[in-house]
């Protein structure tokens, strides 16, 4: 078959796909199909006569080097729809692998009780875990020991909050022993852009007084739900009203 017959092969094929989508739109359908529905089959009928008569042009005479190729798409086109298929699994798989090989990353997980996410256990035993406060992303310790969120000075300047106004006049326990804090209210806390909580009361603590910012209860008694399971760490927001 020469490469003319094949044009006008593709020529009529288009031009009888436009005749019938005109003839669609004037009688409000044909076989069941709107206008629209049959402009979308043309379309891909169009792409497939073209793709077929450039393997036909390609391969003619070489049937077995046509047939390779048609099963090397056949192949590709079964990864690419098993890959759709199974996005959402894939991609919950992604963060799991993700959240393993970086401690403190939050992977949101599929669920029906409210937005939840899953962090894994840090070495040395801890969970850290990146916190988005106004904005900006700082590493946090999960301390349910910690009545409040307490920010250190360096990342309270991460995250837009203007130190040098504050009074550190709360007295707070830490690790390293007593020291003082300034109260403010942060904006706005959100984890794997899944939990989100507003107007959150914390502390900033005094320089020196703290190595880590502490994701405490003010921000966790805000949840639905925190658990441990095993070398996980599952966080769950109460369900929007």
């Amino acid at each position: 078959m020469n490469n003319d017959r094949l044009m006008w092969i593709v020529v009529i094929g288009l031009a009888a796909g436009i005749g019938l989508i005109a003839w669609s739109d004037a009688t409000g359908g044909i076989a069941g199909l709107s206008a629209g529905q049959l402009a979308h089959l043309v379309a891909y009928g169009a792409i497939g006569l073209v793709v077929g008569a450039g393997v036909v042009a390609t391969f003619t005479g070489r049937l077995g080097e046509a047939l390779r190729a048609a099963a090397l798409w056949l192949v590709i086109f079964a990864f690419l729809a098993v890959g759709y298929t199974y996005r959402v699994e894939i991609h919950a798989t992604a963060y799991r692998v993700l959240a393993e090989l970086a401690p403190g990353y939050a992977v949101p997980l599929a669920s029906t009780g409210g937005p939840a996410v899953e962090v894994a256990r840090a070495r040395d035993g801890d969970f850290n875990v990146r916190v988005e406060i106004n904005g900006n992303r700082i590493p946090m310790l999960v301390d349910t020991g910690a009545s409040s969120v307490v920010l250190t000075p360096e990342d309270a300047v991460e995250v837009g909050l203007p130190i040098e106004f504050l009074r550190y006049d709360i007295p707070i326990d830490t690790a390293n022993g007593r020291g003082k804090a300034a109260a403010v209210v942060l904006d706005r806390i959100a984890i794997a852009g899944s939990i989100e909580e507003r107007d959150v009361p914390a502390l900033i603590a005094s320089p020196g007084t703290l190595k880590h910012s502490l994701l405490g209860m003010s921000f966790l008694s805000r949840l639905a739900s925190f658990e441990i399971r095993g070398e996980k760490l599952v966080m769950r927001a109460k369900i929007a009203q």
